[in-house]
């Protein structure tokens, strides 16, 4: 069904029915629920927050029996997910940039031989910078991203030239 024929049906619905079609929606599909749960109570801190827990936990987990799994993935999931849901641009940045820095914290405390890490850092980070632009709040996450590109270069990670042509796009 096209979006046209949805309208075209949807004008074609009394209000209650409408009412009716969105309440079954809202029951049916998690998305829908996260959706409009979201609309009418943000609660941004929060889920920041958790966000960032959920990622350090990756690097860092909680317990000593778990084993850091420095895993992309569940970040991008977040982003991904905050995104869809129309969050604040200076919040899904804000998760942008921890997830690097997290990364960094970890790697400073451990050696990493896996060049999938510093491949996967370097996509976050162009993602992120491209976000900012994009969103046009590159100047107010500067000091970070420099303070990213500084890490880099002090841990000596091995396609530190790689960041350096970010960092020279956005000088």
């Amino acid at each position: 069904m096209s979006k046209r024929d949805l309208k075209k049906y949807l004008g074609e619905l009394d209000k209650e029915q409408l009412q009716e079609q969105l309440i079954e929606l809202y029951e049916k599909f998690t998305a829908v629920k996260e959706y409009y749960d979201f609309v009418f109570n943000p609660k941004e801190e929060k889920r920041l927050q958790e966000a960032k827990l959920k990622i350090s936990n990756e690097y860092f987990p909680i317990g000593k029996t778990r084993k850091a799994k420095m895993r992309r993935s569940t970040a991008q999931k977040i982003i991904k997910h905050f995104i869809t849901l129309g969050v604040d641009p200076f919040v899904t940045a804000d998760v942008m940039l921890y997830t690097i820095e997290i990364a960094q914290t970890f790697s400073a405390e451990n050696s990493i031989k896996q060049e999938a890490f510093y491949k996967s850092m370097h996509n976050s980070f162009d993602q992120a910078v491209q976000f900012l632009i994009a969103n046009g709040i590159l100047s107010e996450f500067k000091r970070r991203i420099n303070a990213i590109y500084d890490e880099i270069l002090q841990q000596k990670w091995k396609n530190s030239s790689d960041f350096l042509l970010i960092m020279e796009r956005i000088s």
